[in-house]
């Protein structure tokens, strides 16, 4: 099992509180990504599940037993640091069996479970190196098949891609959510990436200064945001932010994605018209990034799918498709209905 509860959950540094009250469940299985700016407290809250910070006040549970009191060691849990964290005089055979090792775990078991790792991960030619004859993302494999090779309840990574290039990035985040499939274990992972979050999550939490924003399904996130912050963090590009008043509307903002925004180059063409100039066009090939310039509502992305040209400085006409608007309140709420 793995099922993970947090009840209540804050941390403070003296007077300083970081994590404020956090409730959430995380059901065996799930892959739960924590997600949010820098210094929202992810990395503080991931690191009081795996006891390497203790909780002020609150519970820490694994399948229902609390753990707050347990040393690090004896939560049955394995971490991935986004610095890899390898030991340079081992080769990848030894980085991955050494917990196994100080457990005591028999020679024959411990190269079972190496080896069943290393064949998940495509490190089977490398067990003999050393992690300075490894590239970045082969250093990331052996630090997540150390991790496999425990068998714990529960798996914590904590931005284990930050140091990949690109495309690096991409392939390991494809290779983790095939391991999640594998392995059918519960993972906890951490970034600020929403990219990352969007793709490979079961179920995102979203915070902000320390506080829950939002929990839910990746799209239920981007189709359904409970407020500004959220609505605006997932997405790439991120939510247009309109002045409600100056479009008739009764509410204070009007939200909407990049995509829901139509474009024209004359005046007329469509409803609903703002009056704008192109500051930028990013050619991306498969899209087309628009950044338009208003006099009420600053500057606005339209996202067209498909190659266009539009020439810097034009004047265009935007129209928000209503159907697919949000609207906020004064304090930045959800407004339904």
């Amino acid at each position: 099992m793995g099922a993970l509860t947090l009840s209540n959950v804050t941390k403070s540094f003296g007077a300083t509180e970081v994590i404020a009250g956090v409730d959430l469940n995380v059901e065996h299985g799930e892959f739960c990504v924590f997600v949010g700016p820098s210094g929202c407290g992810k990395s503080t809250l991931l690191r009081m599940i795996a006891g390497l910070e203790d909780v002020s006040s609150g519970e820490v549970a694994i399948d229902g037993a609390r753990i707050n009191e347990l040393a690090p060691a004896k939560r049955e849990i394995a971490m991935v640091f986004q610095s890899y964290a390898l030991y340079p005089h081992l080769t990848v055979r030894d980085n991955m069996g050494l917990a196994l090792k100080q457990a005591g775990t028999p020679r024959a078991e411990i190269a079972a479970a190496t080896g069943k790792a290393a064949q998940m991960l495509g490190l089977e030619p490398l067990m003999a190196r050393r992690p300075a004859e490894l590239s970045g993302g082969q250093r990331q494999r052996v630090a997540i098949g150390r991790a496999i090779v425990r068998r714990p309840k529960l798996f914590l990574f904590d931005e284990p891609l930050s140091n990949l290039d690109a495309a690096l990035r991409v392939a390991t985040r494809i290779e983790i959510a095939r391991l999640h499939r594998e392995l059918g274990a519960t993972m906890i992972y951490v970034t600020h990436d929403q990219v990352e979050a969007m793709t490979l999550a079961d179920k995102i939490v979203v915070l902000r200064a320390g506080r829950v924003e939002q929990v839910g399904r990746p799209m239920d996130l981007y189709n359904d945001p409970g407020n500004t912050f959220v609505a605006g963090f997932i997405g790439s590009p991120q939510m247009n932010f309109l002045k409600a008043g100056s479009l008739g509307l009764r509410s204070d903002l009007m939200g909407i994605r990049p995509e829901h925004l139509a474009i024209s180059a004359e005046a007329g063409q469509i409803g609903g018209q703002i009056e704008g100039r192109i500051s930028h066009v990013e050619k991306l090939g498969g899209e087309t990034l628009v950044y338009v310039l208003t006099e009420d509502h600053g500057l606005l992305t339209v996202r067209l799918f498909g190659e266009h040209d539009y020439a810097v400085d034009a004047t265009v006409w935007l129209s928000p498709d209503p159907a697919r608007a949000f609207h906020f309140d004064a304090d930045g709420l959800r407004l339904r209905g």
